[in-house]
C-alpha cells in the first residue's frame, strides 16, 4: 500500500446512494520449485475435458488478478507467475522485451541466467493458459520478448472503459439518471484496487496508477451528474469521505461545496473551502486552484450559478 493520497488508496465504490439508484547459472531451485507449483488446483490435464465447451478465457484485474475459464478460476499461484501475466496485460497485444519482464520479476536480486530463468516461466504460464479445446496460447514469442495476444473484450477493464464511456455521453446529453447508472456499474466491476495482490514494479506500477486515475475519474463523473439530477443531500456524505481519502483532489471540495451549498449549509461549504486551503498549503504549498476560489467566493456573494438546476 502507498502512502495517504496514493494509487493504491480506496474509496467508496460505488457510492451507495447512487447504487441504489441506478441498477534471469540455470534457474534457481527456488524459482523452479514455485514454478512446477504453479498447477493450479483442479485444472490438471484430467480436468480440462470439464470445463464448458466455448467459453473464452476472462482476465479480471480491476482487484487481485484472477483468470477464468468459463466458470472455473485458472489458480495461477505463484507470485512471479502472477508478476509475469500482470504485465503482459498491462501491455495486452504488445511486444514486451525480455529485459523488461526480468526486471519486473527480479527487481531488485536477478538470478545469473534472468532469461533462462524468465522461459521456465514463460512456459509454465502457457500450460495454464492453454487446453485441449484451446490448444493455442496466447502467449506469443516475438523479438525481443513476448506478447499477450488477447481480444480486449476478455479484460474486465474493457467492459469498465465501455461503461464509462456511456456514462460521458449521456451526461454529455444531459441524460444523468441514465449516466449515474452506467457510471455505478463501471465502478461495481471493481472488486478492490487494480493488482493489488502485486508488488509493485515499474510496468505495473505505472498501469495501476493510470487505471486508478480512471476509476477516480469517473467517480467525480458520477457525483457531478448526482449534482446535476438535484441529488445534493444524497451526495453529502459520499463526498466528504472522498475528501478525506484524497485530500489533495480538489474536484471532491468542488462538488462538496456545491452539495452542501444547495442544502442551505452555506457555512458548512465555507469550513470545507478553509480545510482544502489549509492542506493544500501545508502539503504542497499552493493555494486551491481557479474552479475552488471561484466556488468560494460564489457562495460569500450568495451567486445564484451554484443554485439547483432547472428541471424544465
Amino acid at each position: 500500500m502507498r502512502a495517504a493520497g496514493g494509487v493504491r488508496r480506496w474509496a467508496t465504490c460505488p457510492p451507495p446512494a447512487l447504487e441504489v439508484r441506478a441498477r534471469r547459472g540455470g534457474v534457481r531451485p527456488s524459482d523452479a520449485a514455485e514454478a512446477q507449483g504453479a498447477q493450479p488446483v483442479g485444472f490438471g490435464a484430467r480436468h480440462r475435458r470439464l470445463l464448458p465447451v466455448g467459453q473464452a478465457v476472462r482476465y479480471e484485474i480491476l482487484g487481485p488478478l484472477r483468470v477464468l475459464d468459463g466458470d472455473r478460476q485458472v489458480r495461477v499461484s505463484a507470485p512471479k507467475l502472477t508478476v509475469l501475466l500482470a504485465v503482459l496485460l498491462a501491455r495486452a497485444r504488445q511486444v514486451v522485451a525480455a529485459d523488461l519482464l526480468v526486471a519486473e520479476i527480479w527487481p531488485d536480486d536477478p538470478p545469473r541466467r534472468a532469461t533462462a530463468a524468465l522461459h521456465v516461466y514463460v512456459s509454465q504460464l502457457r500450460k495454464l493458459l492453454t487446453c485441449p479445446r484451446r490448444p493455442q496460447c496466447p502467449i506469443i514469442t516475438r523479438s525481443p520478448g513476448y506478447l499477450l495476444a488477447v481480444e480486449p473484450e476478455a479484460v474486465d477493464l474493457h467492459q469498465f472503459e465501455q461503461r464509462v464511456a456511456a456514462g460521458r455521453r449521456h451526461a454529455r446529453s444531459g441524460r444523468h439518471p441514465q449516466a449515474i447508472e452506467q457510471f455505478t456499474a463501471a465502478l461495481a466491476l471493481w472488486r478492490s484496487p487494480a493488482l493489488s495482490d502485486l508488488r509493485d514494479g515499474p510496468i505495473v506500477d505505472a498501469f495501476v496508477t493510470r487505471l486508478e486515475e480512471a476509476r477516480l475519474e469517473c467517480l467525480e463523473m458520477m457525483m457531478e451528474s448526482g449534482l446535476s439530477a438535484g441529488r445534493h443531500r444524497e451526495l453529502v456524505g459520499q463526498l466528504f469521505e472522498l475528501t478525506l481519502e484524497h485530500p489533495m483532489r480538489e474536484a471532491f471540495y468542488r462538488q462538496l461545496m456545491i452539495a452542501l451549498y444547495r442544502s442551505e449549509r452555506q457555512a458548512d461549504a465555507l469550513r470545507v473551502y478553509q480545510r482544502a486551503r489549509g492542506l493544500l498549503a501545508e502539503e504542497l504549498g499552493v493555494e486551491p486552484g481557479r474552479p475552488l476560489r471561484e466556488i468560494q467566493r460564489a457562495i460569500l456573494l450568495d451567486d445564484d450559478r451554484f443554485e439547483l438546476p432547472s428541471t424544465g
